[in-house]
């Protein structure tokens, strides 16, 4: 398992194809170079103005070296100022264990949940009868987060999946995701 990050953002009216052309060009490779695993990147269908994506690391360790190295990077340097000038906000992150998530070519609509069970053993019970492999389930790391430039959400228990499943009987949050295609 992996350390992944679920990143939503929150952007200017109008700004969601600028970003995502900006992240495509520039900052997929450039993360990529310093150890960073991009995963899926998708246009939230619900909401016009998110931009909603998944990076992983092999550990925390690894996490914040690559962090580092990015952060303070010429790739990010160059190009921060017209990324920042998109978003709203890119606080809205859950730190995770899991194994990433990357959609198939060719998919184009992803169903991402956000369950916050209140029984950890009902969970896996739920998720034994209803997730499979391909649902690629993430569960929050409750972990120190060692690069706090970056803020993550914190005090939540989350379980994180993608693609349908039934309903889980605990609050939820469904994510009607478009895959970028670079």
């Amino acid at each position: 398992m992996s350390i992944v990050e679920l990143r939503q953002y929150t952007l200017h009216p109008g700004t969601r194809e600028t970003l995502i052309e900006l992240f495509e060009r520039e900052f997929v490779s450039g993360q990529e170079a310093v150890g960073i695993a991009v995963g899926g990147r998708f246009r939230d269908l619900d909401d016009p103005d998110r931009f909603v994506w998944l990076r992983a690391f092999p550990d925390m360790g690894h996490r914040r070296r690559s962090l580092e190295a990015f952060y303070t990077g010429s790739v990010w340097r160059e190009n921060r100022d017209a990324a920042n000038a998109t978003m709203i906000d890119s606080d809205d992150v859950l730190l995770l264990h899991g194994p990433g998530f990357t959609p198939r070519p060719g998919i184009r609509e992803v169903v991402g949940t956000v369950c916050r069970p209140s029984d950890a053993v009902a969970f896996d019970a739920y998720a034994a009868r209803h997730l499979g492999p391909g649902h690629a389930l993430h569960r929050t790391a409750h972990v120190e987060n060692d690069y706090p430039l970056l803020p993550v959400r914190t005090g939540e228990d989350v379980r994180v999946w993608f693609g349908p499943a039934e309903p889980p009987p605990w609050p939820f949050r469904q994510l009607r995701l478009e895959p970028v295609t670079a």
